[in-house]
């Protein structure tokens, strides 16, 4: 059975580091473009982050850029996200989302408090 599943939420004050982590099973991690999404209470959900599967190539919305890192280990079949400077307005659940062409598999999500 494919699974995603978070880890690593918690809470920070405002500037504080915090990272999350995904685990997979049941399907060929390396094969899946792996994303990092969010969603803040009243707000539609929100791509933070991407890698290939290789790794080689990762992009980020303009709002985490130079604070998140999204990486992955393909022997461990685990990503991160590594975010740093957090600010209040990145508190929201993140969600891990591993997509192969139609194929498409969500974790249930973690939930990220920033406080001020």
């Amino acid at each position: 059975q494919e699974q995603l599943v978070e880890s690593g939420g918690g809470l920070v004050q405002s500037g504080g580091s915090l990272s999350v982590s995904c685990a997979a099973s049941g399907f060929t991690f390396s094969s899946y473009v792996l994303s990092w999404y969010r969603q803040a209470p009243g707000k539609e959900r929100e791509l933070v982050a991407s890698i290939t599967g290789r790794g080689d190539v990762t992009s980020y919305a303009d709002s985490v850029k130079g604070r998140f890192t999204i990486s992955r280990d393909n022997a461990k079949n685990t990503a991160y996200l590594q975010m740093n400077n957090l600010k209040p307005e990145d508190t929201a659940v993140y969600y891990c989302n591993a997509r192969f062409g139609i194929r498409n598999h969500w974790g249930q999500g973690t939930q990220v408090t920033v406080s001020s």
